[in-house]
């Protein structure tokens, strides 16, 4: 993967380029290489380590003043570009980094608010010995930060840090709390000790190994005060004219593009516009994946692969699709390796499959539909939280009482998890009840599986306060729905959908994009009425209607589904031997991160369809392997630093 990385600080020379640390693409006899260029430049070392190493050279200001190094795409920048040829700067070629780069030299951090993209960047002044990092405001790329004895360093991967030996690989209690429950470390924590991410939207600013300042510079709007008056029909207009004119843009590349296409809502819509947009010399070629041994209909949702051929029949589009069943699993410690954390979802394996097809095709680019349900609604739990006004205004005793009926429920089926799940923090109060909605486990059981040493020091509360630290963020006047969004976007988005998906691409060596989290679209969905979002029991109302003179009705309004596998089956197949295996209490006494007898009571009760535990049991198994590679060194993919 290309990314940034470097270190500045008083005890050595200021360390700054491009890194990755990756698996490459087979050289002529088949094997795997990373390749590494290193060049200096005055006093700065630039350490590139690079998939195409002579495409990704960090930049230098016209006047040698300013060095950047940048990972991403700035989709507005031809027309910052003529902005800035009105006022006389030159170019020599036809890049947004040149673009970037000149901006931040004429403006400095103020550029930021103008840019609308995917992006990491980190800009060295050297006359002041300045350094300033920043992210782009949905988080789509990555940016870690360390501050060790008197140095930061940074990069678009944890484990160059880790390889670079700037951070020790200690874990981060915490964060393995939070993975227990959510799957993914939220904020700005990751599960290594030390180490963090600068979080979406915000810039920093640090000399001599120390920050200066840390700012939010762009956030993304979902406040009731800002709900505009718009008709149906005006609405839908502009949100179709909305999702076109992010398509368009991000359809501009010098490589070729294609798009993942599910047969859902938001994949469907996006390649619609994009074939609109795309070259007449070309058909557009497009992605996805048969789960081919174990319905989906076990996992509550319908299969993908028939609604995806509907839609490439409709619009004319090659559909390629990669097959995969159990044995994709065998890829589960290079996931773990890529993806930096231990994150349980095999979503992220789907991401990589689908772009290592899309690249032996000869495509670099992937549009991707992430992004749809996060800012006009469509998960199961949105209408969940409308249906609250039946209930939540109950005294705090009787909703405690639901939430006890609630757990006695059976899991073995999809319906009775999803009304368990519903009811199952109903005695909460209203910000923590909206943080629960993204828990796959409750958080005092979550604890009990820590060892007494990692326990030390935590509490149920601590499973919460990330989400709930980004709701004090809001207005108070914010209603549900849009503090529910607006956690969507800073944590299931940033910290999750968008980490893997951009991680898996990038492995594969295939820049994945995301129009519909164009800023622009972003606003839009902010502003618009509630109603129009979550509609009664539809979600994506006034998405679905904007596509309606675009796509099949049968498409547009089919039954949500998601990109997964049957992972509840197979963790009673194919990967039982590797639960038993990571699990066992021989195991997990030497790693002394988990209590053995209250893992085996979990699994045990997952086993008898007492419970549905079985993404948190997956969580347990990756954080085995992530351990194995991140701390013993016994690594999935040769680094080769």
């Amino acid at each position: 993967m290309c990314g940034i990385y470097g270190a500045t600080g008083p005890l050595r020379k200021p360390l700054f380029g491009l890194s990755a640390i990756r698996r490459r693409g087979p050289d002529d006899c088949g094997h795997w290489a990373d390749e590494e260029a290193r060049v200096w430049l005055g006093h700065v070392r630039l350490s590139i380590l690079d998939t195409s190493a002579a495409g990704h050279q960090p930049m230098v200001s016209h006047d040698g003043r300013i060095v950047m190094a940048y990972n991403g795409e700035i989709y507005n920048y031809r027309e910052l570009r003529e902005a800035l040829e009105v006022q006389g700067e030159q170019f020599s070629g036809n890049s947004d980094s040149e673009v970037l780069l000149a901006l931040f030299a004429r403006d400095g951090v103020r550029c930021f608010e103008a840019l609308n993209g995917i992006f990491a960047a980190a800009f060295w002044e050297r006359d002041s010995a300045t350094l300033t990092l920043v992210r782009d405001p949905l988080g789509v790329k990555p940016l870690y930060l360390a501050e060790c004895a008197g140095r930061l360093a940074f990069a678009s991967e944890l484990k160059a840090l880790l390889r670079a030996g700037d951070v020790t690989p200690d874990l981060n209690p915490l964060a393995v709390l939070h993975h227990l429950g959510y799957l993914w470390s939220p904020g700005s924590g990751t599960i290594v000790k030390g180490v963090r991410k600068l979080l979406p939207g915000y810039a920093l600013q640090a000399r001599h190994g120390e920050v200066l300042r840390e700012w939010r510079y762009r956030d993304i709007g979902f406040s009731s005060a800002v709900q505009v008056s718009l008709s149906v029909d005006e609405a839908a207009r502009q949100v179709a004219a909305a999702v076109e004119e992010a398509v368009r843009r991000q359809m501009v590349a010098d490589v070729p593009l294609g798009a993942f296409l599910s047969g859902g809502l938001d994949s469907s819509a996006v390649v619609a516009f994009a074939q609109r947009h795309r070259s007449a010399a070309n058909r557009l070629q497009c992605f996805s994946i048969e789960v081919t041994d174990g319905s989906t209909a076990t996992e509550g949702f319908a299969d993908d692969l028939p609604y995806a051929r509907r839609v490439a029949d409709h619009l004319g589009v090659d559909l390629h699709v990669v097959k995969i069943g159990g044995e994709m699993m065998d890829r589960l410690p290079e996931m773990i390796y890529l993806l930096d954390e231990p994150t349980p979802d095999p979503a992220a394996l789907n991401a990589l499959f689908i772009s290592e097809l899309a690249r032996s095709q000869g495509i670099k680019v992937l549009l991707s539909g992430a992004g749809g349900d996060d800012i006009f609604t469509g998960y199961r739990r949105h209408f969940a939280l409308t249906q609250e006004r039946w209930w939540s205004w109950w005294p705090a005793p009787l909703r405690r009482g639901l939430s006890d009926l609630s757990g006695s429920l059976s899991a073995r089926t999809p319906l009775l998890r999803r009304i368990g799940k519903a009811f199952q923090y109903a005695g909460l109060d209203s910000e923590r009840r909206l943080a629960s909605y993204f828990l796959w486990m409750e958080p005092a059981r979550a604890l009990s599986l820590l060892s007494p040493e990692m326990r030390q020091g935590l509490s149920v509360e601590a499973m919460f306060d990330p989400l709930v630290r980004t709701l004090r963020e809001l207005p108070a006047d914010t209603d549900a729905l849009n503090r529910m969004l607006y956690l969507e976007c800073k944590h299931f988005l940033a910290d999750h959908n968008l980490n893997y998906t951009d991680k898996m691409g990038m492995a594969a060596g295939v820049e994945v994009r995301v129009p519909l989290l164009d800023l622009d679209l972003v606003s839009l969905a902010g502003s618009l009425p509630l109603n129009y979002k979550q509609h009664g029991r539809i979600g994506k109302w006034i998405f679905k209607r904007a596509m309606e003179p675009y796509l099949p009705h049968d498409v547009i309004y089919r039954p949500k589904t998601g990109f997964g596998v049957p992972l509840r089956r197979w963790l009673q197949g194919p990967l039982r031997d590797i639960v038993d295996e990571s699990l066992s209490p021989q195991n997990i006494a030497v790693r002394g991160v988990f209590d053995a007898g209250e893992v085996q009571r979990l699994v045990n009760e997952d086993r008898a369809g007492r419970l549905d535990a079985s993404y948190p049991i997956f969580g347990l198994v990756c954080l085995e392997l992530w351990c194995r590679q991140y701390l013993d060194g016994h690594y999935a993919l040769d680094p080769k630093l």
